[in-house]
């Protein structure tokens, strides 16, 4: 399973604890005291997230997920519900922080939220509302929590210089070989650039080795690799390298994708967004320490006689807002 910080961006969408440089943003956070505050969400409003995830995941695997173990001893259940405790404290400190910054939802946020809410509890049964014990005040309540928690990282990240060069987030294609003697390397590569043959072709006339055809991005390869693979235009095969101990050939099969680039450079700039509003997020954190309460948790387990089956939560959300909510 993935790890928290995997699971939760799953949750608070890929910017949430996000990043990019930014100036100065450690100084930006208020001081406050450390004390932790008490500041629960209602079991109903946590029991939202509990019936959306185990829902989820019951319907991928079947009930049977719940009884698996782990490595650490615990049931599969024991981890979902801690780190749906987990997320709900993420949520609880976001919108800690989004009120220090005066960070708040306009008039028209509101109705969009208060629509999909509509939606979302109008399309519940009744053993839903029953399972989770759920208002649509709390629906309402916690979409707003949700959307709130994602516009504090567009606000406090909007000013951020997310300017990618295509040299930095360029995309190639490339066959690529890879073998663990270099004399047999070096009879390929001396086969397929004499005799002008792919890569591909050349290889299967000495080795069995499969020649893979993939796309390749600056920073995913070894400095050596991807040294060697950018260096090369359409159609060139490369010098043998070695990395790893393991020898390596590639062949371009195009030397710029351009809609692989513009999809990286994309996911730079979130990756630096990300980085940016994560230190914002980890000092506040650690200034305002939210904990919860054990009773609402006591009682939650799931069950064959839990008849509940909406699992589809954060999936209106981002039907209507996206994969942000900024």
């Amino acid at each position: 399973m993935g790890n928290r910080r995997k699971w939760f961006r799953g949750f608070l969408v890929t910017a949430v604890l996000a990043a990019v440089l930014l100036v100065g943003c450690k100084r930006e956070v208020p001081i406050a005291s450390n004390v932790p505050e008490n500041i629960d969400y209602t079991k109903a409003q946590a029991m939202l997230v509990v019936a959306t995830e185990r829902n989820r995941y019951e319907k991928m695997y079947t009930d049977a997920i719940w009884q698996v173990a782990l490595e650490d001893g615990r049931t599969f259940e024991d981890y979902l519900l801690e780190q749906i405790r987990v997320f709900l404290r993420d949520l609880k400190t976001m919108n800690m922080l989004a009120d220090s910054r005066e960070i708040s939802l306009s008039n028209g946020e509101k109705d969009r939220i208060r629509r999909i809410a509509e939606a979302y509890y109008s399309g519940l049964s009744e053993d839903d509302i029953r399972y989770m014990g759920i208002t649509s005040d709390d629906v309402t309540f916690m979409y707003q929590q949700y959307y709130r928690a994602n516009k504090v990282v567009g606000e406090l990240t909007k000013d951020v210089n997310l300017e990618v060069s295509d040299s930095d987030a360029k995309v190639i294609s490339v066959r690529q070989l890879v073998l663990d003697d270099r004399e047999q390397a070096e009879l390929i590569r001396s086969k397929a650039v004499q005799e002008e043959k792919e890569l591909g072709a050349a290889a299967r006339e000495v080795t069995e080795a499969e020649v893979v055809e993939h796309q390749m991005g600056r920073g995913q390869e070894t400095e050596a690799l991807e040294e060697a693979a950018f260096a090369l235009e359409a159609g060139q095969i490369s010098q043998v390298v070695e990395s790893e101990g393991a020898y390596y050939l590639f062949q371009c099969v195009s030397d710029y994708e351009m809609e692989a680039t513009k999809k990286r450079k994309a996911q730079i700039q979130e990756e630096r967004r990300a980085w940016v509003f994560q230190q914002i997020y980890d000092q506040f954190q650690e200034e305002h320490q939210v904990t919860f309460s054990e009773e609402i948790w006591a009682d939650i387990h799931f069950s064959e006689g839990d008849l509940t089956t909406t699992d589809n939560f954060f999936a209106l959300y981002k039907e209507e807002f996206g994969s942000q909510g900024y």
